[in-house]
């Protein structure tokens, strides 16, 4: 349970990132060792992170994409659905999985009636740009598609989102849907968690030094290589990559949620402003003291984070999980 005052969640967060902290000095940084020994790690539950929980009601469906088929895992909220969410995974283009967050997946789902498409994206350094955002795309053209519609039993409403990369590649996603296919209107919100939307880096970014808190300046300069090995930093301000250079028309509402002790926090605040001054509704939730990734990790402040979020997509998409369908 969320605690309802505001002073108990902020010392149960600055107690979680104290121990955080400590336990990331104990073990080899992300960008000292090679990506698959971090990916293996991860998903045998071995070092900071929760080991993952595999729900046996997930389903796996596979598309055809520009590099050869893209896996989507499927979670769906009981009883009929009352649309679809296309998630994008975060780990800095590099690391994650589709199916290393059904438990908030499933969550999502249940709360909203949504169907739950997680896009098991190609991963860098194996695949850099423009891997990933070209099968995010495919994923969202599957979904708006008849076979899409077919598969999953419901056309509408959609929503799309994603964290840290998954928030760049959510937002790519609506771009080149406007840009490259003319599509406007088909996704009628957007859940955008501490994305990464200027990969020539924010000041935030490049003022937050060494400290380790999920992400540092070391870290998030080593992902961006990964991504992007052949790119320097003017050219990594192509909106195709850093979308905060984006123009924003056509985009749907959106929630952006970001705690202040991530490095990645102006990137939330340039790209909410930006996406706001465009026309579209938005919700900014920032969360004192809140660190990189926290929505996946067992906080307080990432339940109170996660309610805000499924309440905005049930009141901006009008669906209702419980009601008779």
């Amino acid at each position: 349970m969320t605690p309802d005052d505001p002073d108990t969640l902020l010392a149960q967060t600055r107690a979680f990132n104290a121990e955080l902290e400590r336990l990331l000095a104990a073990v080899p940084s992300v960008d000292t060792v090679p990506p698959e020994q971090t990916r293996r790690a991860r998903r045998e539950g071995r070092g900071i992170f929760p080991a993952p929980v595999f729900l046996p009601d997930a389903r796996t469906l596979d598309i055809d994409g520009p590099g050869g088929p893209i896996e989507l895992r499927i979670l769906a909220a009981a009883g009929a659905p009352t649309g679809a969410f296309l998630h994008i995974h975060g780990g800095g283009w590099t690391l994650g999985a589709n199916d290393m967050q059904d438990v908030r997946l499933n969550r999502l789902a249940q709360e909203t009636g949504l169907t739950v498409v997680s896009v098991g994206y190609r991963l860098a350094p194996e695949n850099p740009y423009p891997a990933a955002p070209d099968d995010c795309e495919a994923a969202a053209l599957w979904l708006l598609s008849n076979a899409g519609k077919i598969a999953l039993g419901s056309a509408t409403p959609l929503a799309i989102g994603g964290d840290s990369a998954g928030g760049q590649l959510a937002a790519v996603t609506l771009l080149r849907l406007r840009e490259r296919h003319g599509i406007t209107g088909a996704f009628g919100a957007a859940v955008l968690q501490y994305g990464c939307f200027d990969l020539s880096m924010t000041p935030s970014q490049r003022l937050w030094g060494e400290r380790n808190l999920i992400l540092s300046e070391p870290i998030i300069s080593w992902f961006n290589d990964q991504f992007l090995p052949a790119y320097d930093r003017e050219q990594r301000r192509d909106p195709d990559i850093s979308p905060l250079f984006a123009e924003l028309s056509g985009m749907p509402p959106a929630i952006f949620t970001v705690g202040t002790e991530d490095p990645l926090l102006d990137d939330t605040l340039f790209m909410e402003a930006r996406w706001r001054a465009a026309g579209h509704a938005t919700e900014l939730r920032i969360w004192p003291e809140a660190p990189h990734g926290f929505v996946t990790l067992p906080m307080s402040v990432a339940d109170a984070a996660l309610c805000a979020e499924h309440a905005f997509l049930r009141r901006t998409l009008g669906v209702d999980p419980l009601a008779p369908r």
